[in-house]
């Protein structure tokens, strides 16, 4: 079962930070944060060397080197390779190209085609992203590198295609049909005006990039009650304070805490839900807390807000995107539900 989906909050930073730690030395001029990953997509032959020899993970990706990786992918499917642009690409321009060439572009289409028939407005990005991360394609820069972190319309660095491309290099075809199966179920039921307008909230969301502390698009200087952001994204409950919260829903008047752990702590025990009970845009807590326990931060390590009993949006490893609820894993870490 893939677990790229959720990072509970408390954990992504020591997990982020493990992650970034390469096993091989850095060649002087090969820069970048994933010194292993560079290595694997040139060995590899997904990826050169620039010119003067130098990787230049700085640098950004254009058409060229973007259809020589998809032509060496391709190779290694047995299929064609997708047609690339020319010029820069933005991370979601990447995804849409790297989705689209393992084979997952009609699962991607069906996700937008889902929520747009459910009236949540998806942007563009939306299907694609929700693959992607489903796919583990995204690298979450920890706390205190956040500022590395890239919007979805910023244009992809090679240092991060790196990153992408040696995930798919680590596929043994798994993976793509996991993604596949786990889509098949999405299915949106209809919603009420106040869940829709939650879930609209939250959905534009999609692709941004999971952010400790941070609760709004753009970096605040110190607006949240965690500290400043330092760079446009969210945390779990810095996504559902940003929905329920800073919009002034009226749901939002009983959420007082900002971490899961207090937002799960404010549900009455008479009140919580189990996850049976899930209705679209209830809050969705997880962590080691059992559902007759108080919450605690130990306990209560991660929230979501639910899009239908078998799927929420989350902010957490790979940003904010879609997860399926219904997994093994993730039915074992679940705690309780409460509505708002």
């Amino acid at each position: 079962m893939s677990r790229v989906s959720l990072v509970p909050c408390a954990l992504a930073l020591a997990i982020a930070a493990f992650a970034t730690a390469p096993a091989r030395a850095a060649v002087p001029g090969l820069g970048g944060w994933d010194v292993d990953q560079q290595y694997t997509v040139m060995e590899a032959g997904v990826m050169h060397p620039l010119p003067d020899g130098a990787f230049h993970g700085e640098q950004h990706v254009a058409g060229t080197q973007m259809r020589d990786a998809l032509a060496a992918i391709a190779a290694r499917l047995g299929v064609a390779p997708v047609p690339a642009p020319d010029g820069r690409l933005s991370v979601y321009a990447f995804d849409r190209l790297l989705v689209d060439q393992l084979g997952l572009a009609d699962v991607a289409a069906a996700v937008s085609l889902e929520t747009r028939r459910a009236g949540l407005n998806p942007p563009a990005r939306f299907g694609t992203e929700v693959v992607a991360r489903q796919l583990g394609l995204r690298f979450n820069h920890p706390w205190p590198h956040d500022i590395d972190e890239l919007y979805p319309t910023d244009a992809i660095t090679r240092a991060e295609a790196a990153w992408s491309f040696a995930q798919v290099l680590g596929f043994d075809g798994s993976q793509v049909a996991y993604a596949r199966a786990v889509f098949a179920r999405y299915a949106l039921p209809r919603y009420t005006a106040a869940q829709a307008v939650a879930l609209r909230i939250a959905v534009a969301r999609v692709g941004m990039p999971y952010v400790w502390g941070g609760e709004a698009d753009v970096p605040q200087a110190a607006r949240s009650p965690l500290g400043p952001q330092a760079h446009g994204g969210y945390d779990c409950s810095g996504l559902v304070w940003r929905v329920f919260k800073l919009t002034g829903l009226p749901a939002g008047r009983a959420i007082l805490g900002r971490t899961a752990a207090e937002m799960a702590a404010e549900i009455p025990r008479r009140a919580r839900l189990r996850l049976d009970q899930v209705a679209p845009a209830d809050l969705v807590f997880f962590g080691p807390g059992r559902f007759w326990q108080k919450a605690t931060e130990r306990r209560i390590v991660h929230v979501g807000i639910a899009m239908s009993p078998d799927f929420m949006i989350n902010s957490s490893g790979q940003g904010v995107t879609v997860a399926p609820l219904f997994e093994d894993w993730r039915v074992h870490e679940f705690s309780w539900a409460g509505a708002l």
